[in-house]
């Protein structure tokens, strides 16, 4: 048996959110067309609604252990339905990061290796390349045959490049890469100036 779950409309969690997204959390008002669009909705512990209703009541632990904070794709469908004009994506990834923070392991522990993998890739080539992408996913999940049958058909499709294209991040790519490094090790600084 789970211990009760007190909401809290005036958390400091829903503050917390609602300042790193930059939205308006209490303006949702459950209409319930983010989850009724989400792509991901049906793999998800807590569809994107539930999500914004734990936040409304200060269920940290609710959403911050959620799987589907780390499931969304982040294809904004969700941001383009609601009516309230709310950016779900963006309190989505706000969540995601606040848990990262925190040390909250994603539901999902393949998840996270899938998300290491994928930035890994995006900050060496600035693109992905899908075979090693699943290679190295399914070797560090400790899955190397996952999908195995589906690959002789995409390659013979010509959907799955046997190599990797050559080319090197872009400038711009590095950039962005460069900037999270420097905003990570700002908040690093300040969180230790206030311990």
């Amino acid at each position: 048996m789970t211990a009760p779950v007190t909401p809290s409309p005036q958390s400091e969690f829903r503050h917390i959110v609602e300042q790193q997204s930059g939205q308006k959390i209490l303006r949702c008002y459950q209409c319930g067309k983010c989850s009724a669009g989400c792509p991901s909705a049906t793999e998800m512990d807590l569809t994107p609604r539930q999500v914004m209703r734990a936040v409304q009541l200060g269920l940290e632990d609710m959403a911050l252990g959620s799987s589907s904070i780390w499931l969304c794709v982040f294809c904004e469908t969700c941001s383009a339905r609601c009516p309230r004009e709310i950016d779900i994506a963006r309190v989505m990834e706000s969540l995601r990061l606040l848990a990262h923070k925190r040390g909250i392991q994603p539901a999902q522990k393949e998840v996270a290796a899938f998300h290491r993998i994928f930035l890994g890739q995006t900050r060496r080539q600035g693109h992905i390349w899908e075979l090693g992408l699943a290679a190295q996913y399914n070797l560090t999940s400790g899955h190397p045959l996952t999908n195995i049958r589906l690959l002789p058909g995409m390659l013979s499709r010509g959907k799955l490049p046997l190599l990797p294209s050559r080319g090197r991040a872009s400038a711009e790519t590095q950039a962005i890469f460069a900037k999270v490094r420097e905003l990570e090790k700002e908040l690093q600084t300040k969180e230790k100036a206030k311990s």
